[in-house]
């Protein structure tokens, strides 16, 4: 069979998949929405329903979730400096993007989620907002969004490109399909040369394919953040040792509610700092640490911890000021087959970090950070435990761990640079 008319077939027989499961949709909505009410509003952008008429747009640029918009933060506010009259649409997946959108631009640039890959919803999504150019984010390859900008002619680049070993071998189900999918993208920025290499395998011309760094190495420390870190010390004594949990998952709370047990056996009066990584997630951890007798208190009521053994960080957009006043930290979505988390936001305000073993996600990233000496992994929450203990007990360890952090951060910037550079050619004028 004729390569061409296989990769339609695959469109064809995909999209016909997609629209049979498309109640799935529906009680995947309603599922996540008795957890996070969020999702029970704005269900016709998701099905690219929009009232009015056209929004044309200069650049639109899709950032699944909260750390892909901070990713993309650098991109944005530069372009936007240099082209201030451009008009900017911004999609997310998730409410907490849409959020970080929100707190980062305000009604500045346009937002709505991004439709599901249904090919009458890519085509009106496409047909009210018309961008001139389209930017997205990491590892995004819905293959009618993105076949569908080539068929509208729409330059689409891929920035700060990842793929990890395991995402190469889940996209061989479609591989002609995806193929042709990184073929149309007019250039991804890989953020490493393994990634790089990785999208060349998956079909992409190698040609297309550049190096640019990872983004998150352009990460800036939030305004005040030395106003903020003073605040916190005068509203806790500045004696009180404090580690921050950081992105944890459901299956790592009550790992976390023991070792914070362990360490208080040690620290008496030692504070943690909890940020789960989803919002659903808020009011359960502080029933958690309620129920295992500890005073709690919360950023959106109490603002600050005061004489609390466990604070949690309910809010978005404020963890890298929180890493910033903890003496160590846990970054979850670690100590579970997720892949980790940002690693880049601790290093960057100078707090060492620890994680449990699964960091594919970040594979590069964790393995400079441990050949720097500012990051330990370990191989179970015990050994986590254990590894903040004597971090906590090494002053001259822990700074040693946070100047390696820094530097490190500071030595990979240049990803900014790299990606306008890359995508100059096609940036709509006038």
């Amino acid at each position: 069979m004729p390569k061409d008319l296989t990769e339609r077939l695959l469109r064809t027989l995909y999209s016909a998949v997609l629209y049979v499961l498309t109640p799935v949709t529906v009680y995947h909505l309603i599922w996540r929405g008795f957890r996070f009410a969020d999702y029970f509003q704005r269900w016709n952008e998701r099905y690219g329903s929009y009232p009015g008429p056209a929004e044309p747009v200069d650049v639109w640029l899709h950032a699944v979730s909260v750390g892909e918009v901070n990713a993309a933060a650098p991109v944005v506010d530069a372009l936007r400096r240099q082209h201030p009259h451009w008009r900017w649409l911004v999609t997310t997946i998730t409410p907490t993007g849409s959020a970080r959108v929100r707190a980062l631009w305000g009604d500045d640039v346009q937002h709505v989620y991004v439709p599901y890959d249904l090919p009458g919803a890519v085509r009106r999504f496409l047909r009210h907002f018309r961008p001139r150019l389209a930017l997205v984010m990491e590892t995004e390859l819905w293959p009618n969004l993105l076949l569908g900008c080539h068929d509208q002619g729409v330059p689409l680049y891929i920035l700060n490109a990842r793929l990890s070993a395991r995402s190469l071998r889940g996209y061989a189900v479609l591989g002609p399909l995806i193929s042709r999918v990184v073929r149309t993208v007019r250039r991804i920025g890989a953020q490493s040369a393994m990634d790089g290499k990785r999208f060349v395998r998956l079909g992409a011309n190698a040609e297309a394919v550049t190096e640019t760094g990872n983004l998150k190495f352009d990460i800036a420390a939030p305004a005040g953040l030395e106003a903020f870190v003073a605040e916190f010390r005068q509203q806790s004594p500045q004696t009180r040792p404090a580690w921050i949990a950081a992105s944890t998952h459901e299956g790592e709370e009550t790992a976390v509610l023991e070792i914070h047990r362990k360490l208080r056996q040690r620290w008496p009066d030692l504070l943690l700092l909890w940020a789960p990584r989803h919002p659903e997630r808020f009011p359960r951890v502080l029933e958690l640490a309620r129920a295992a007798g500890y005073r709690t208190a919360s950023r959106s009521r109490e603002r600050w911890p005061g004489e609390a053994d466990v604070f949690v960080v309910d809010t978005l957009g404020e963890l890298m000021a929180f890493y910033a006043c903890a003496d160590v930290a846990f970054v979850g979505g670690s100590l579970q087959d997720i892949g980790g988390h940002n690693l880049l936001e601790s290093a960057a305000v100078g707090t060492p970090m620890v994680t449990g073993p699964h960091l594919h996600n970040f594979a590069e990233i964790s393995r400079r950070l441990q050949e720097a000496g500012a990051l330990k992994v370990r191989a179970d929450a015990l050994e986590v435990g254990a590894a903040l203990r004597v971090l906590l007990e090494d002053t001259d360890e822990r700074a040693r761990m946070a100047a390696a952090g820094r530097d490190l951060v500071e030595r990979g910037r240049g990803a900014l640079q790299k990606t306008l550079a890359m995508i100059a050619e096609d940036l709509p004028a006038g």
